[in-house]
């Protein structure tokens, strides 16, 4: 039996917070606000929607490019994908050439064998346009949590610009939804094809909690650690997903959550911006040192 969500609009996919006050609720919902470091907060959630497309899922979990994988190279890893966000939403054409060949390099190598559970391949076009989707929705839900709603015309001029995200790699401009409603109704739609299987569940599980590889801690902080990582990262999920991961969400919870949002927002807004902009306003530096020195972009 399909199961189905909701329909629920681009803004809201049950990811909530205290109410923001009414004077700030017209800005935008980009990173411009000095969101990009909260940003990594909803990473790991962002990673688990990616893979719930089993193409994607085994894609990740099978490739040969060890190198970029993110359970064995976490650090490149997050550099690479931030990087990809960076140039994607404030890169130049030069940079999002080069990052794009960078990109197409290592994705040649990622392809279902014979020996696959699922078929995939990472120039699969469909299986992009999902994990585009993925960061705007990841972007949208960081900027509600962290501003609130933005007006119609904002949302909608975020919302073109983040065609970007799809366009920078072989997504043609056609196949991002034409408006917000035309994302809500292909984000609908794609929900029935998610699916996470204990193999890829497990694989995520890690990414859940934060788990530091090769890093031993005393027993008590490693759990404290991680039912910390596992609060954050439950509560940026839909609960299509945290079904699919098998996580437990109730109401005790969400209050957890909405009470520690509001205090990292706290923070985060006594922080001076270029604090809040990190890593992003130093990874179109690192990229193009990367490209005068001939080093990898990837």
């Amino acid at each position: 039996m399909t199961i189905r969500e909701p329909v629920i609009s681009h803004v809201d996919r049950g990811v909530s917070a205290p109410p923001i006050p009414a004077r700030r609720r017209k800005r935008g919902p980009g990173f411009d606000d000095g969101l990009m470091g909260v940003a990594l907060l909803a990473g790991p959630a962002n990673i688990i929607m990616e893979l719930a497309r089993p193409g994607v899922g085994y894609g990740v979990k099978e490739s040969r490019v060890a190198s970029g994988r993110a359970d064995l190279h976490p650090v490149k890893r997050a550099r690479t994908t931030f990087t990809y966000l960076a140039v994607a939403g404030r890169g130049s054409e030069e940079q999002k050439k080069a990052y794009r060949r960078a990109v197409n390099k290592s994705h040649a190598q990622v392809y279902s064998t014979p020996d696959s559970p699922v078929e995939y391949n990472a120039f699969n076009k469909d299986l992009q346009l999902w994990v585009a989707a993925c960061l705007y929705k990841g972007g949208v839900d960081i900027a509600r949590v962290f501003i609130g709603e933005a007006d119609d015309e904002t949302a909608d001029r975020h919302y073109q610009e983040s065609a970007a995200l799809a366009t920078t790699l072989q997504v043609p401009l056609e196949m991002w939804p034409a408006d917000r409603a035309a994302f809500d109704k292909y984000w609908q739609e794609s929900l029935d094809k998610v699916h996470i299987d204990d193999t890829i569940r497990e694989y995520l599980y890690p990414f859940a909690v934060s788990r530091l590889r090769g890093v031993r801690l005393p027993v008590r902080v490693q759990r404290a650690h991680e039912e910390f990582n596992l609060l954050i990262t439950t509560g940026f999920l839909p609960q299509r997903f945290r079904d699919e991961m098998k996580l437990e969400w109730n109401a005790d919870k969400q209050r957890k959550f909405d009470k520690l949002m509001a205090r990292i927002r706290f923070v985060n807004n006594l922080t001076p911006k270029f604090i809040r902009e990190f890593p992003f306003n130093l990874l179109l530096r690192d990229l193009d040192w990367r490209m005068r020195t001939g080093r990898p972009l990837v």
